[in-house]
Formats: C-alpha cells, sequence, structure tokens
C-alpha cells in the first residue's frame, strides 16, 4: 500500500522559529525571513515529506488589505512559491502544493463571501500560483460553501485539485459549519477533486471522520493532517487575531502523532502528514512508519 506523505504545520513552524506572531502570521515571514521559509521547507523534505505546501494560505486579498499590501499579492506569492521550489530543487524530488486558505478567517465559515463572489478572488489567487505549482490545495475549508467557492476559482487552470475540510473538534462527523461531513459529497461529484482531507482539527476529531470517509462510495484518494492545539479559543475569531491565542499540546509527541495516523490508514487513508503544530519531527515518524520506499 503506497501513503503520500504531506508536510507539517508551515505557519507555526515558523511562528516557533521566529519567535513572531503578528497578525500576518505567516506572511510575515515572507517580508521579513523568506530565507527561513525555504530552510523549514527543506528540513520537511528532509524529514520524509513528499510534497511541500507552499506559504500561501494567507496571501489573500482580505489578509492583505488591512496591512496596505492587497496589490503586493502576486509578488508575495511568488515569493512564496520560490522558496518551496527551491527547497525542492535542493532536496531533488517531490511536488509543491499551492495553498489556497479559507475567506473572512480560520473557523469562521460565516465570514466568507458567497460562492460566486469567492471565486472570483480564488481564480486570482490560482492565477498567480499556477506557473509554480503541481496542483492547488484548498484548506481548512469550513462548510460546503467555502468549499464551493474555491472549487469554482480553481477551474480552467488544469492543475489538480486537492480539497481539505476542518471539522467540530467535538464532531468530527461536521463540519465547523455544522453541516455534516456527508453533506459535501454531491458538491464533490461536480468536481474533478483528486483527494478530500481533514485538516486542522483535533487528531481524535479527524479520526472520527475519515471513518465517515471510509464507509462512503468515493473513488478520489483521501486522507487527514490535524493539528497540535488543544482547541481553538473563542476569540480567534477575526482577520488580526494573532496565534498566540492557541495554545499547543504536551501529549502528542511524534509516537503519539504516528499513532492517530495510523488509525487513519487503517481506515483507508492514504495521504497522511500534519498542520498547525506538527513539526519535522513528527514527519520523520510517519516516514518511518508508513512510508513504502524503506
Amino acid at each position: 500500500m503506497t501513503i503520500t506523505i504531506l508536510d507539517g504545520g508551515l505557519g507555526q513552524e515558523i511562528v516557533t522559529r521566529t519567535g513572531n506572531a503578528t497578525a500576518l502570521w505567516s506572511v510575515q515571514a515572507l517580508l521579513d525571513c523568506p530565507d527561513t521559509v525555504r530552510q523549514i521547507h527543506a528540513d520537511f523534505f528532509t524529514a520524509g515529506a513528499e510534497i511541500a505546501t507552499a506559504n500561501t494560505y494567507c496571501v489573500l486579498p482580505d489578509r492583505l488589505i488591512p496591512h496596505g499590501l492587497e496589490k503586493r499579492l502576486e509578488e508575495l506569492t511568488e515569493i512564496a512559491c520560490l522558496q518551496a521550489n527551491s527547497a525542492r530543487d535542493a532536496h531533488g524530488s517531490g511536488r509543491i502544493a499551492g495553498s489556497l486558505g479559507p475567506l473572512g478567517f480560520s473557523y469562521q465559515p460565516d465570514q466568507c463571501p458567497p460562492a460566486d463572489s469567492a471565486a472570483e478572488v480564488y481564480y486570482r489567487v490560482c492565477k498567480a500560483q499556477s506557473d509554480f505549482v503541481d496542483f492547488f490545495l484548498a484548506e481548512t475549508m469550513a462548510s460546503v460553501e467555502q468549499v464551493k467557492g474555491v472549487l469554482m476559482g480553481t477551474s480552467g487552470f488544469d492543475k489538480p485539485v486537492w480539497v481539505a475540510v476542518t471539522v467540530d473538534d467535538t464532531r468530527g462527523s461536521r463540519l465547523r459549519s455544522g453541516e455534516a461531513l456527508t453533506e459535501l459529497f454531491p458538491l464533490l461529484s461536480e468536481y474533478d477533486v483528486q483527494a478530500l482531507l481533514i485538516n486542522c482539527s483535533k487528531p481524535e476529531a479527524v479520526s472520527e471522520g475519515v471513518s465517515i470517509l471510509a464507509d462512503q462510495p468515493i473513488t478520489y484518494a483521501y486522507g487527514a493532517y490535524a493539528n497540535g492545539f488543544t482547541g481553538i479559543h473563542k476569540d480567534f475569531n477575526q482577520i488580526g487575531s494573532t496565534v498566540d491565542l492557541l495554545e499547543s499540546r504536551t501529549d502528542l509527541d511524534p509516537g503519539s502523532y504516528a499513532n492517530f495516523a495510523a488509525k487513519w490508514i487503517a481506515d483507508g487513508a492514504k495521504i497522511v502528514g500534519g498542520c498547525c503544530e506538527v513539526g519535522p519531527a513528527h514527519i520523520s515518524e510517519l516516514r518511518l512508519r508508513f512510508a513504502s520506499d524503506l
């Protein structure tokens, strides 16, 4: 059985290494220290990741406008993608995923614009990424409407699309919008989605969600990459909120995290990796236990 190993949580790894938790989050490193971004990609590749997720999660108009950076979206996208490509080229193998983060803010689907409006934004973002990435990875989508908007925006680029959704930390059977995870499938059937993943939720909730995917008659690959937060603070709810509101778990060492991944794989997952607070050591353990070429 072939398992694809993703990278880990780039944004939080940047914060850990720079000690700088600003309202721009991972975008700050593109302005201040792009070499740090490249080094983190390189470290994930060395650990065993087969994919580098470009640091474009927050390179979105609504994240940049409050800082007067909206006109630099294409420039910042190129900087982010070039760091990932440089690390991949030095490593000698791997693929680049263009990250498409949620509009409005993470975990806040009610703040996202309607799908038609979101699609226009994502089309611009995808156009900026398209020359640099192998596929688009829509991350931390929290509602069916959010997924619809991003899928509409990725159309027309002749790039594979992976969709990653975030589920409720206490009910892994439901998106953070409250919608059942199964409500996604009619929409996904309308698009050529290559993979469906569950991401940026507690691993316990992710496990519940993956077990539901295992019971669905889907033909594309599925998988998971959980976060290492204790939960999402109620005040972490709008653009400008800083990640110092979020607390990392102390019980999710590489071995413990890999035990969760083993359950996902037992339930049919073909793609595993890590999200926020999951670093190179965790990815190294995933490679050691699950990579097919060892």
